[in-house]
């Protein structure tokens, strides 16, 4: 039950930064430790696994998709959502700038803290650190798309979508408003149930999902230390996302207004700069602790 309850919390962390615009859950899993189990559980639903759900063969069937793994972390980041939502809306109205500073903290130590889980850093390992900061500061400023309802880009849609809600660094809701697509996929295709559109999106975001998970989990494992760089590069590369001191660029897709981008600027010498320094401080501490809590929990007790 500890166990569990951890990974609930963990879980949590995931939903919590699934509400931050711009920042993918994909990064909490990863500071966390359980982003590689959970792409090996993703990749688990197989056939092997259809084979024991229909057969009734439940047990096996979960012991095989690692199914209270997923259940216990994808709750949590089902919770936060539901209940932290509103109050994260609040505080990014009332205070952007504490916000984003205490993020900006979470993230940079991140980029330490997985940086550091690299066993050997050598030329190759440096060049896809490059390679992944690079792409995620594309996506930052990328204008965005015109809408396309063409069948197969709609099937890339799903695909990249997901694959960006994996990814840490990238925001699945924010790839789609690059692709051009977010209204017509994320509000007019769901509030009108209109199928010729949702249909080549869920096609394309179970295929995303299931070769995806198998090409990073086969990645992982035989290129370790190449991997983690570039997915340390791409939290480095979001921190453009996360500067605090920007003011959005906002398009109304139907009754929504959602950020398409930001014009940034430097930050004036004042109370509210000190305040969110020390705030940005508190998050990168919170970084600290919680890889400290993880290595805690993780360390293998004495016999008695």
């Amino acid at each position: 039950m500890k166990e569990y309850l951890v990974l609930f919390l963990k879980g949590l962390g995931m939903g919590i930064a699934n509400i931050i615009p711009g920042v993918s859950g994909g990064t909490i899993a990863l500071i966390t430790g359980i982003f590689e189990r959970m792409i090996d559980a993703l990749k688990s639903f197989d056939g092997v696994a259809i084979k024991l759900f229909f057969t009734g063969k439940w047990k096996a069937f979960a012991g095989h998709t690692d199914l209270y793994f997923l259940l216990a972390v994808f709750s949590g980041a089902a919770l936060a959502i539901v209940l932290l939502a509103r109050v994260f809306g609040y505080l990014f109205d009332q205070y952007p700038v504490y916000i984003w500073s205490f993020f900006f903290g979470l993230i940079l130590a991140s980029v330490y803290f997985v940086g550091k889980t690299v066993e050997k850093w050598r030329f190759t390992v440096y060049l896809f650190f490059i390679i992944g900061t690079a792409i995620a500061l594309i996506f930052t400023f990328l204008t965005p798309a015109t809408e396309n309802s063409n069948f197969w880009y709609l099937m890339l849609c799903g695909v990249v979508a997901v694959c960006s809600m994996i990814l840490p660094g990238l925001s699945g809701s924010f790839v789609l408003i690059l692709m051009g697509n977010y209204q017509l996929v994320a509000i007019d295709a769901i509030n009108d149930r209109n199928l010729a559109v949702l249909i080549p999106v869920f096609i394309g975001v179970v295929l995303g999902l299931v070769s995806f998970s198998h090409l990073l989990s086969w990645v992982f494992k035989r290129f370790r230390d190449q991997t983690i760089a570039a997915l340390t590069g791409f939290i480095l590369g979001s921190l453009g996302i996360i500067w605090p001191w920007k003011n959005p660029i906002t398009q109304t897709f139907g009754n929504k207004v959602k950020e398409v981008g930001y014009d940034y600027f430097l930050p004036h010498l004042n109370i509210e700069f000190v305040v969110a320094l020390i705030i940005m401080i508190l998050g990168v501490l919170a970084i600290w602790w919680l890889e400290s809590s993880a290595n805690m929990l993780d360390k293998p007790k004495p016999d008695q």
